[in-house]
């Protein structure tokens, strides 16, 4: 997982820049803030965000991630309450990415995440919400009338996360993507805990969902075969995870997909034959089906271990 390379349609920005590198004008990018500790050269974050503030208009900054903020066990409460506490100068704040940070630095199931919605209640213009990592990650129902995309990138999801995003309210909501990950590091939810997000009608606009990187994929297969809500939906996207010829014929025998422009079902686990009869299923309507990507797998024996794309 690279550094983000833009964020709401910005280039990324860091902050502070090299020192013969004049600044951009506050709204022209995604301003990004790190603070890593083990960077001699670096400033604590606190300091280092109130710099930020006194050195950008930033009642013009429309994007912003943080990227490292602290040692390892420091959670995000340490770069959200700051920005929670300012919330009255970023009056054009659209778009937040919490945990920019590359597997270098920290593997993602190392980084503390914490309660995230403080952040929406603080900013009612906000549009775009992305998290990486999902130790300690909560959300609880929220309701935000403006956020249109809502992006968890884990290697394990809380169950609790889940349920919270299904029993929110955001009906400006558009995309949604939430990396499952592996009970190993947290990813504990099930089919059941996705039921209120697919039964339908929490979420009018959504046109994007991402249910990915899942170690029971070919359940979530299933579940979203019989699921209301895909009638709506543009595109799909089930990729990442542990996904087998049971889940692909879960995807043909139920509802019909082809009303979808995109199904991306790579990193996957199928027999050849599967993914031809997927492709000859949908492709002939239309749909942009990618499943080339194949994922890794050990054999020890008869036993086959098989991998999600990000785990630890």
């Amino acid at each position: 997982m690279p550094d983000l390379e833009e964020l709401h349609g910005l280039p990324a920005f860091d902050f502070p820049p090299d020192e013969q590198e004049a600044l951009p004008a506050p709204d022209s990018v995604a301003w990004r803030i790190c603070a890593n500790p083990y960077d001699d050269a670096d400033e604590a974050y606190g300091p280092l965000f109130q710099r930020f503030l006194d050195t950008v208009d930033v009642s013009r900054v429309r994007a912003l991630i943080t990227s490292a903020w602290g040692e390892y066990g420091d959670d995000s409460s340490f770069v959200i309450a700051p920005l929670v506490a300012a919330k009255d100068r970023f009056t054009s704040l659209e778009a937040l990415f919490i945990g920019d940070i590359e597997p270098e630095e920290q593997e993602i199931s190392w980084i503390r995440q914490s309660d995230v919605t403080p952040l929406l209640h603080a900013f009612p213009r906000l549009v775009e919400l992305g998290v990486r990592g999902g130790t300690e990650l909560e959300f609880p129902p929220v309701t935000h009338e403006r956020l249109r995309t809502l992006r968890f990138e884990t290697g394990g999801l809380p169950g609790e996360v889940v349920r919270g995003v299904g029993g929110s309210t955001l009906p400006a909501l558009e995309h949604l993507e939430m990396w499952l990950g592996v009970d190993e590091y947290g990813g504990d939810a099930g089919a059941a805990d996705l039921a209120p997000l697919l039964t339908g009608g929490r979420f009018p606009a959504l046109r994007h969902l991402g249910l990915q990187n899942s170690e029971i994929q070919d359940e979530i297969a299933a579940a979203v075969a019989a699921a209301p809500l895909v009638a709506q939906l543009t595109s799909l996207d089930l990729s990442m995870g542990v996904l087998t010829d049971t889940g692909g014929q879960a995807l043909l025998e139920g509802q019909p997909l082809t009303h979808l422009s995109r199904l991306n079902l790579d990193h996957n686990f199928f027999s050849p034959s599967m993914a031809q009869r997927l492709r000859d299923a949908l492709e002939p309507s239309g749909v942009t089906v990618e499943l080339d990507e194949r994922g890794d797998e050990d054999h020890d024996g008869d036993e086959i271990y098989r991998y999600t794309a990000v785990a630890e």
